[in-house]
């Protein structure tokens, strides 16, 4: 079984490599679903790590419909990777009524070339799941990564035994709460790849008596925070 870790950071890459993991998926942010990392970490991954990287192509968090210009940067984003030789790409786009957007998908694909390419947790929002397999092999899509459209990958063990049973192309890989107590679950469930971080929480520092930088209130997925022009106007206008 191929055991990927979903690292969000240089060390957690090492750490993961050191540790005997077959791949790493590169992210940023694990707390909104990860989105795709800096150059500089893209740069550093490459230059260390020995194992199989695939990227995280997310140019932000929310949903997975995307505008021209953000399809554009997730395009240059596949280029970059490319070209610095990492072996895979993990992305996918939906249609706002939660089906999987296949043109733009395919365009994703081509421009990986011959990159490995993973059809992301967007997977988990489909109204149809079968249909979108079936749409996801006929792109050629090498894997699936989804939880089983379940909060955890145990609580939605069945349907993911039942896509597994039923993909003749791709593989299916469980994420999403996979922990050693109960990997042999996806084992015995005849699954060929899982992915889970494997993450722990570190201090840092001796204390947090600060103000937060966290912002809950931008944590949506319906929703995604833009700059408003007529808030902006509003303010040069009143500083002017």
């Amino acid at each position: 079984m191929l055991v990927e870790v979903c690292a969000n950071s240089l060390q957690s890459a090492l750490n993961a490599q050191k540790a005997g993991a077959h791949r790493i998926e590169l992210c940023s942010e694990l707390a909104v679903g990860g989105i795709t990392p800096s150059y500089g970490l893209l740069k550093s991954v490459r230059e260390r790590i020995s194992i199989p990287v695939h990227v995280l192509i997310r140019p932000r968090s929310g949903d997975f419909s995307y505008t021209t210009d953000e399809f554009e940067v997730m395009k240059e984003n596949i280029a970059i990777c490319a070209k610095l030789g990492f072996e895979g790409i993990v992305s996918g786009v939906l249609n706002t009524d939660f089906s999987v957007d296949t043109d733009r998908t395919m365009e994703l694909i081509e421009a990986s070339g011959s990159l490995k390419f993973t059809f992301h947790r967007a997977f988990d929002w489909v109204e149809d799941p079968f249909e979108a397999l079936s749409q996801l092999e006929a792109l050629n899509v090498d894997y699936i990564l989804t939880s089983g459209q379940q909060k955890s990958a145990l609580e939605g063990l069945g349907l993911l035994k039942s896509l597994h049973e039923k993909a003749s192309t791709c593989s299916i890989m469980p994420g999403g709460g996979v922990r050693p107590v109960n990997v042999m679950d996806f084992k015995s469930g005849g699954f060929n790849a899982i992915h889970l971080s494997g993450a722990k929480f570190l201090r840092t520092l001796p204390y947090t008596d600060k103000v937060s930088m966290n912002t809950p209130s931008f944590l949506r997925d319906v929703e995604i925070a833009v700059t408003d022009s007529g808030t902006i106007i509003d303010i040069v206008n009143r500083v002017k």
